[in-house]
């Protein structure tokens, strides 16, 4: 039955859309009735966020991850820790927006104009007059799905939230007591003596019996755990071996050039220099009189001693190209406003036309050099044009193939062999793979995913094929196990050198430390002993001295009231205790301007963002935000429902 139904999804899809969408005709849809029902996960100033909401809003952002990241193990994006963080964004945005609302803030037109010709790829689309490729800036905001007045009033709404925590952070201070009492105390130096009771001195002293390396065995499994591995074969399918397994015909690079000869070709150029004497569209019209009388008067100027243009150009012309003479560089049709285009493009080389009106003003144009279009020969632009030719095709085949590749991994589930044959793909194989990628894994045994699936228990119980799993963007991949060791805790026999080595390790640390604690209470009944300890050296956080972080950082902590003071450290890894005594506090030395200067300004950035996430927390609760969800420490979160 299964089988009949897969095999005619299409018309089972087609009967049930006749059921199901006149039931939706007929009583219609609330598009309130879902939010209503879903339960409440948390509230800003008495509104509601839903888990339908919440739930939205984590799909579109784990989404957006995905795309960037296509690797990424999707169980990360759908942990609890993930889920709730995009809850916090969610809060986080409603709060700011509450804040600029009932603070006023507005962002204006031209601080809006401002903010978006700072934006690197709306900055690249003006043309060199400095006007703006409005075709091109619809095709880049409707990428994210939005209309040019969709995207500029998300920009406005961002920059009136940014200014909520941009005043606070902004103007952040810190005084110069502040800095160097945080500095100070952050790069403080400290003389310190060091006594080392290393766990490898006191492995000698350890002598286990065989009921102690069997206790210790049996206390710690985990430790003599084999994993489980798998000998495996797979296959990828990706767009470049469906591009690989294309052949062309000669006559269809023939006909791809005849029928694109224009396009394949280098267009005509034209470099021009200008004078261009402004007198925007607003102006009023005795003042674009003056100007045009003006470039009247240059271009007589310019007519009679065409050789001085450039000069010409560098004293009149009123815009960013006079420092160069005028010079426009190399551009083509549709770069320049049309009636620039047209003088510059009716022009032969070395002619300077009348003068042109635009919308910026009174042009006087020279045309100094001609790229003519130039159409190649075939044989030149066949690598080209073939490769250009399977990339397309490869593109649109992709999804055909995909879908055989997903159906034969299915249908023939004992062996990858048939896809590979029909497809012309490799089987690849691979040994000793285990449930996680191992350092230096690539391609599909690098992706949880692929793995994930591959060790689903039909495929190692049965050795079947896996689904066809998407690994990368326009990547697949199957595979099936063909030999399975499974995880096992390996017998006492077989680990004794090992469970040995642990043991004494173990036991010398405990030696170590407790011979360290006794040293450390008769250092500190008598300060001034110094036996067994080292000669002094000078420690800071920036300057360790070879010494192990966890001793600095005890060093660092160590009460310095009263003078000499001692501490000790447990330095872990089984590396055994220290004694540390700190004699004295030494002196920064004062450090160079500049970094100095470093210095402060980052004390200065960590200042002002513990400024603004203490700005942020006091409008939490100005706006009573209630969180209906603990932060999560278990695997799942339940909301209240209202």
């Amino acid at each position: 039955m299964f089988e009949s139904i897969r095999k005619h999804s299409k018309i089972m899809m087609f009967l049930l859309f006749l059921l199901v969408i006149p039931s939706f005709v007929l009583v219609g849809i609330d598009s309130n009735y879902f939010s209503e029902k879903s339960a409440v996960v948390a509230r800003v100033d008495g509104n509601k966020i839903t888990q339908t909401e919440w739930d939205n809003a984590h799909r579109a952002e784990s989404d957006r991850i995905r795309a960037q990241q296509p690797t990424m193990d999707a169980k990360l994006l759908d942990s609890p820790g993930a889920r709730y963080a995009t809850l916090e964004r969610m809060v986080r945005e409603r709060v700011l927006a509450a804040a600029a609302q009932k603070m006023h803030m507005v962002t204006s037109d031209a601080r809006l104009a401002r903010s978006l010709s700072e934006i690197p790829q709306i900055a690249a689309l003006k043309r060199p007059d400095g006007s703006m490729d409005n075709e091109a800036y619809r095709a880049l905001v409707a990428q994210q799905g939005l209309t040019p007045a969709g995207f500029e009033a998300r920009v406005r709404n961002d920059l009136s939230v940014n200014q909520i925590l941009g005043g606070v952070v902004g103007s952040a201070f810190v005084t110069d007591a502040q800095i160097a009492q945080s500095l100070d105390a952050l790069y403080q130096r400290r003389e310190i003596q060091v006594a080392r009771f290393n766990a490898a001195d006191f492995a000698s002293k350890v002598t286990p019996t065989d009921a102690d390396l069997e206790a210790y065995y049996k206390a710690h499994p985990a430790q003599f755990k084999q994993l489980e591995s798998a000998n495996v074969e797979y296959l990828v399918l990706s767009l470049d071996a469906v591009r690989d397994s294309i052949t062309l015909n000669e006559d269809d690079l023939r006909t791809y050039y005849k029928e694109n000869a224009a396009t394949l070709g280098s267009k005509e150029e034209r470099r021009a220099s200008h004078i261009l004497i402004k007198a925007g569209k607003d102006t009023p019209a005795a003042d674009r009189e003056k100007a045009k009388a003006r470039a009247t008067e240059l271009l007589e100027q310019v007519r009679k001693a065409p050789a001085t243009f450039a000069d010409v150009a560098k004293k009149n012309s009123q815009d960013g190209s006079a420092a160069q003479g005028g010079d426009l560089n190399f551009f083509g049709r549709n770069d320049m406003v049309k009636p620039f285009e047209d003088a510059a493009f009716g022009l032969k080389k070395g002619e300077i036309s009348d003068v042109v009106e635009t919308d910026f003003g009174y042009h006087i144009i020279q045309v100094t050099d001609i790229k003519p279009s130039r159409v190649p020969p075939f044989e030149e632009l066949r690598p080209g044009i073939e490769k250009d030719l399977k990339a397309q095709q490869a593109q649109r085949k992709y999804a055909e193939v995909a879908e055989s590749f997903a159906n034969g991994v299915y249908e023939q589930a004992d062996s990858l062999a048939p896809v590979a044959e029909k497809l012309k793909l490799k089987v690849q194989t691979a040994n000793g793979v285990t449930r996680t990628p191992v350092p230096g894994a690539t391609g599909p045994l690098a992706n949880a995913k692929f793995l994930e699936a591959l060790f689903s228990s039909d495929s190692v119980q049965n050795k079947r094929n896996t689904e066809a799993v998407e690994v990368g963007p326009s990547q697949m991949a199957s595979g099936r196990i063909a030999s399975y060791t499974p995880a096992e805790t390996l017998p006492l026999d077989k680990v004794r050198d090992k469970v040995r080595t642990l043991y004494v390790a173990e036991k010398a640390a405990e030696l170590a430390r407790k011979e360290g604690e006794a040293k450390l209470a008769e250092y500190t009944a008598k300060p001034d002993t110094n036996a067994g300890l080292t000669a002094a050296a000078t420690i800071a956080r920036d300057t360790p001295m070879n010494f192990p972080r966890p001793l600095i950082d005890a060093a660092l902590r160590a009460n310095a009231e009263k003078l000499p003071a001692f501490t000790g450290v447990d330095l872990g890894a089984g590396q055994g205790y220290a004694v540390v005594k700190v004699n004295r506090i030494v002196p920064r030395d004062k450090p160079e301007a500049q970094r100095a200067q470093q210095e402060r300004m980052q004390l200065m950035q960590w200042w002002s963002t513990a400024e603004g996430v203490a700005y942020y927390e006091m409008l939490k609760e100005r706006f009573k935000v209630e969180m209906k969800v603990s932060r999560p420490s278990e695997l799942t979160i339940t909301p209240t429902e209202n």
